[in-house]
């Protein structure tokens, strides 16, 4: 159902909601049953239906575009978000690519994670499993929707999209190209649901009979909503507050380029730096060259006032060490160590990703262990923090906690597991009392197939 369809009363977009949850829990036990090579031959078909669409896609991308530069000159969005609304031909094929790259990965449904022989003939085996139905709720970027519904395809698990109303025609379209080329494999009907109502979010997070979790992409605060409102469990993507270290053993040259790529890169993303540390031994040297490519760029700069004593740049207040800008600003610090490095982020980073430039192998070993993010880099650009890059295939985003998942959330992480018990007419008679029999408890190298009773 598109919006220009749906119901406007609350109870209405209530009752509908209701409605396409449980089309997709019904889905989700079915496709969890849906062999593999299915799920792929589905895939390969959403990666050639949108290149044989492509032309659709960017007509309903540049009406997107065009409402989102309006309400930009009305300052009511900013530029990053424009930028990341952005599609053209060159994107639409990195979109099918990704699918299909996704399509190539092992699957993630079926693997034995553990096998214990706990008696002669009753043997344990934990499998990986469909987590069910995922919701995801996201904003602005549509090859997001794409990225989200091929992993959860791959994955054996049915998805409630809500993307951003910024992004409203390209999400719907692209949407409808999911369930056509989909629609001809044996995956069942409803296994992907679009909604689209504001009032739809707060129904979907009632239904934590049916909904098992729920991923939000956006700020710390629309991440916090979402948590204080559902009982569903909420793998949170927030703000990505990143920071590189140019440490005293830096290689300075070096360290120039990737300070430079993980902010201009392409600013506008979660793993682009925001804050750039600069041990005080190197500041007099480093500064100033890396100053000077940066406003070449356009960067707008803000340093603390050690940092102002070595170049000429604006001031930074409190606020900008815990801003994601998301744009070419960046504040800057001069610190005492590798210590001083860690404490500030620890303090004001959002756990996404940092990395240090250094050649001290000690040096890097500390600040890896030491800082409390999700993705620890030596001597790379922020930018890696990728699901595609990570060689996860896509992903449905960058988790900042640490429970179930953390760092880009691929296959593994849309997956759970089960116990399942083979056995011969086991009883747990026979291992209680007096005469206990015991158990043997022994590690087994095999993997579960059903009706599995013993291993040679």
């Amino acid at each position: 159902m598109t919006e220009s369809d749906a119901p406007t009363d609350g109870v209405a977009i209530a009752r509908d909601t209701d409605e396409q949850v449980s089309t997709a829990a019904d889905a989700a036990l079915r496709l969890a049953n849906v062999d593999e090579t299915t799920r792929n031959e589905a895939l390969y078909a959403i990666a050639e239906t949108l290149r044989e669409h492509e032309a659709d896609i960017l007509e309903a991308n540049a009406k997107d575009v065009a409402e989102a530069e309006a309400m930009l000159e009305r300052g009511e969005y900013s530029e990053a978000l424009v930028d990341r609304l952005k599609l053209d031909a060159t994107k639409v094929e990195s979109i099918a690519e990704m699918v299909e790259s996704v399509a190539e990965l092992d699957d993630p449904l079926g693997a034995t994670q553990e096998a214990r022989e706990l008696d002669e003939g009753l043997e344990l085996y934990r499998v990986a499993v469909p987590i069910g139905v995922v919701a995801t709720v996201f904003e602005s970027r549509p090859d997001a929707l794409v990225q989200i519904a091929a992993l959860a395809l791959k994955s054996g698990n049915a998805v409630v999209l809500k993307g951003g109303s910024e992004a409203q025609e390209s999400n719907r379209l692209l949407y409808d190209l999911i369930r056509e080329a989909t629609a001809d494999f044996s995956t069942p009907d409803g296994w992907a649901q679009l909604i689209e109502a504001h009032e739809a979010v707060d129904r979907l997070l009632e239904r934590d009979d049916e909904v098992d979790l729920v991923m939000p992409r956006g700020s710390s605060e629309f991440v916090s909503y979402i948590q204080d409102n559902t009982q569903i469990p909420v793998l949170g993507h927030t703000e990505g507050v990143c920071h590189v270290y140019v440490d005293e053993d830096a290689d300075l040259d070096e360290a120039v380029d990737v300070a430079y790529d993980a902010k201009v890169q392409y600013p506008a993303v979660c793993n682009a730096v925001e804050t750039l540390l600069v041990h005080e031994a190197v500041a007099d040297s480093f500064l100033p060259p890396m100053v000077e490519q940066y406003e070449d760029a356009g960067v707008e700069l803000r340093g603390d006032e050690r940092v102002r004593e070595v170049v000429d740049i604006d001031p930074a207040t409190e606020d900008d060490w815990t801003t994601e800008y998301g744009d070419l600003e960046l504040s800057i610090a001069v610190v005492d160590d590798v210590f001083a490095a860690i404490d500030h982020i620890n303090t004001n980073s959002s756990k996404h990703t940092d990395s240090i430039l250094t050649e001290d192998r000690e040096t890097a070993e500390t600040f890896m262990t030491g800082v409390d993010s999700a993705s620890v880099f030596h001597n790379a650009s922020t930018r890696f923090a990728d699901g595609y890059r990570y060689g996860l295939g896509a992903e449905v985003g960058i988790s900042t906690g640490k429970i179930h998942a953390r760092g880009p959330v691929g296959l593994a992480g849309l997956t759970t597991y089960k116990y399942y018990l083979e056995g011969d007419g086991h009883l747990v008679a026979t291992y209680a009392g007096e005469d206990a029999k015991p158990y043997t408890h022994r590690a087994l190298d095999a993997s579960w197939s059903p009706g599995r009773r013993s291993i040679d």
